[in-house]
């Protein structure tokens, strides 16, 4: 068995939020919308990365997901983030942090998802 992708749905109230976050500031790309929709969703990518948004208030209330995103440019991201979207900086992990298990990580959140930018 083998697979090329995994790509998560992500439940917003506010369809918006989630394009603040993954658009505005994480530079994700629009390749699909159906905003006008009786469901607003869109399809958000960012290279081989792949994502869908979906506006469903019940479902945004049942689920927080939390990701993780790996670069090789952590020092860079955080730079652009924090001048950008200072918000989404997570309180417990605000900084760029060397982890006891050797990655460098910081952490960004809005009222729905936690990411966690990684590298290394």
């Amino acid at each position: 068995m083998s697979f090329t992708r995994l790509v998560p749905n992500v439940y917003y109230q506010d369809i918006k939020d989630g394009l603040k976050m993954f658009v505005d500031c994480l530079e994700f790309s629009i390749g699909h919308e159906e905003f006008k929709s009786k469901d607003p969703f869109c399809v958000i990518k960012q290279g081989e990365l792949q994502m869908l948004l979906f506006e469903h208030k019940e479902l945004a209330k049942e689920h927080n997901p939390e990701f993780r995103l790996v670069t090789e440019n952590i020092d860079e991201v955080y730079k652009k983030v924090s001048a950008s979207h200072p918000e989404f900086l997570h309180p417990n992990l605000s900084k760029v942090t060397l982890r006891p298990w050797g990655a460098k990580e910081f952490a960004l959140r809005d009222h729905q998802v936690c990411i966690i930018i990684q590298q290394w």
